[in-house]
C-alpha cells in the first residue's frame, strides 16, 4: 500500500481514534495523543498540512503499527488512509 502524501494532523488524528488515540495535550505546534488499548501508548503529531512522510512514516505510522502488533499496511487499511 502507499503512504497517502497529503494528509494533514487533522485527518490522521480523526483516523487514529479508530485505534483508541485522543489527543490528551498540545504544546506549540504539536499534538500528543494516547491509547490504553493493549497498553499504554503515547504518539506526537506535529499540526502540519501536509505531514511530510519521513515524519508520517517513522513518526508515527510504525511506532502505532509496531504497538498494535500490525504492518504498516495494515495500519493503513485499518485506518482507511
Amino acid at each position: 500500500m502507499k503512504i497517502p502524501r497529503d494528509i494533514g494532523a487533522s485527518e490522521l488524528i480523526r483516523a487514529l481514534r479508530v485505534l483508541g488515540y485522543e489527543s490528551v495535550r498540545q504544546d506549540g505546534s504539536h499534538i500528543r495523543l494516547t491509547t490504553t488499548l493493549g497498553g499504554t501508548h503515547h504518539v506526537t503529531i506535529p499540526n502540519h498540512r501536509p505531514l511530510k512522510t519521513g515524519t508520517l512514516l517513522g513518526g508515527v505510522l510504525k511506532p502505532v503499527a509496531a504497538h498494535h502488533k500490525l504492518t504498516v499496511d495494515e495500519l493503513l487499511a485499518k485506518l482507511e488512509l
